[in-house]
């Protein structure tokens, strides 16, 4: 304790520097409005004023990701989504990014199981110019055979680099395992045989059926006004039509209730599962562990990220603590809901010791199993998972990209206008019980699938006493 003269009197106030002064209460957040209004061919159009600064970030959500690859064309979408940016009508691909840019800008291509996104950010007296360029690329692209064959060559280049690292070996065969057949049950990049099989006319199809304004969302955030965007998008876009839905990834009635059951159904087993992709002589074994829980849409989010956040998803989290901090199995371990629109893996992510193979896979299933219930999640726990998952939060909303992104999710998992304003008091709502309850309902260690990469002689050792089976055996080459 120190102290020192008060500002007014005098008299001196005493100050414990051995302790952090206690955080403030969060202030209240509060979400841009967004103006909404759909496009003569079906295009939705939302969009939010930020003018701190002149600039507009534009982004063109595709509701078509790689679980609308067709059978046998795994990696179909993710390489449609490649050309987009390989020229234009008459234009080559150096032309397009020289015209890209005389205004600052460059195009930027995401893809997930779920979505495409093409997005850029430009000054705002660009954006015209920027909306003519988006739509160009992704309405006219020239998907030209030459750029095809380049763009094939690059990815199968990069599937075998793939190869090399555990990490990546490990999340495209736990994909495949938790789905099989189902169109979850596959990385976005594909695999070696589909993108050898694929022609130029497969993306031409695909670019033709799937990608369409009526499964697109424009998102305009930043220095601009939303009558103006729409004047502007309406003419950039106008000669968009809509397509065959027959590829698309959004599906109605029968065909999309057989969808979301398949991705439950064949992922479910009655009892734990073992497979094992071997990499001889590695001193490392990359582990994987979960099975495939509840969509993005489950009244139960906001308690399982806080679940999530004291399980795996902080420094201080009990599976991190377990394994690094006492028993020093591992840098990090890690879990999380790798959420998407429909039913959604959960997985706990480790490389460890070799040799500490089995003793690590047993800690990981007995912390799961733990936080259902046999070891609840503390006052304390829960304070700092909270506090994690708020404290800081408004500054996710700082720049117009960080805003648009934001909005992207809002249009992507069909969430409500007042989500990032309810998500503070929502996660700061869940209660102890709360979180054992979720986790008890959606996460079942009985069920768990894990999956080495590894050396199969020393990773294999003492694998028989954690009573999950003899283990699958899976090649690199069959995924």
């Amino acid at each position: 304790m120190t102290g020192r003269p008060g500002p007014v009197d005098g008299r001196a106030v005493m100050v414990d520097r051995s302790r952090l002064p206690e955080p403030g209460p969060a202030k209240p957040f509060t979400f841009p409005s967004i103006e909404k209004s759909t496009l003569p061919n079906g295009l939705g159009l939302w969009t939010v004023t930020h003018a701190q600064v002149p600039v507009v970030s534009l982004m063109l959500l595709v509701r078509c990701g790689a679980a609308a690859d067709p059978p046998g064309r795994d990696g179909l979408a993710a390489t449609t989504a490649d050309m987009l940016d390989e020229g234009s009508g008459d234009r080559s691909a150096i032309e397009v990014h020289e015209a890209l840019a005389r205004i600052g800008a460059q195009f930027d291509t995401d893809i997930g199981s779920d979505a495409i996104v093409v997005s850029t950010t430009v000054l705002s007296r660009f954006t015209d110019r920027a909306l003519a360029l988006l739509s160009d690329v992704v309405v006219r692209p020239a998907l030209r055979e030459s750029d095809f064959d380049r763009v094939r060559q690059l990815r199968l280049h990069r599937l075998t680099q793939l190869r090399d690292v555990p990490g990546a070996v490990a999340d495209r065969a736990f994909l495949k395992l938790l789905y099989g057949d189902h169109p979850y049950g596959h990385a976005p990049i594909g695999s070696e045989s589909a993108l050898t099989a694929m022609t130029v006319d497969d993306v031409r199809a695909f670019h033709a059926s799937a990608i369409r304004p009526s499964a697109a969302t424009l998102i305009a955030v930043g220095d601009c006004a939303h009558g103006e965007i729409a004047r502007i998008a309406s003419d950039a876009f106008a000669d968009w039509s809509a397509g065959s839905a027959s590829l698309s990834g959004e599906r109605s009635g029968d065909e999309g209730r057989a969808f979301e059951r398949s991705a439950e159904s064949r992922a479910l087993p009655r009892s734990p599962r073992l497979a094992l992709v071997p990499r001889a002589k590695a001193p490392q074994s990359e582990l994987r562990i979960g099975h495939v829980t509840v969509a993005r849409d489950t009244p139960d989010y906001h308690a399982l990220v806080v679940a999530n956040m004291i399980l795996g998803g902080q420094f201080v989290s009990r599976i991190n603590l377990n394994l690094r901090e006492d028993k020093g199995f591992t840098y990090g371990a890690r879990t999380a809901f790798e959420f998407r629109r429909l039913p959604s893996p959960f997985v706990l992510q480790v490389s460890v010791q070799t040799t500490a193979t089995a003793e690590a896979i047993h800690e990981a299933i007995g912390e799961i199993a733990d936080i259902r219930g046999p070891r609840p999640v503390t006052p304390e726990e829960l304070a700092l998972g909270t506090a994690a998952l708020t404290r800081g939060y408004a500054r996710s909303f700082e720049t117009a990209d960080q805003i648009a992104r934001a909005v992207m999710q809002l249009a992507l998992y069909d969430l409500p206008d007042d989500y990032f304003v309810t998500f503070v008091p929502s996660i700061e709502r869940v209660t102890c019980d709360e979180v054992s309850r979720v986790m008890t309902r959606h996460v079942d260690p009985a069920r768990l699938l894990t999956l080495i990469v590894g050396d199969p002689d020393a990773a294999g050792a003492n694998l028989a006493r954690l009573d999950l089976g003899d283990p699958q055996i899976l090649l690199p080459e069959t995924f």
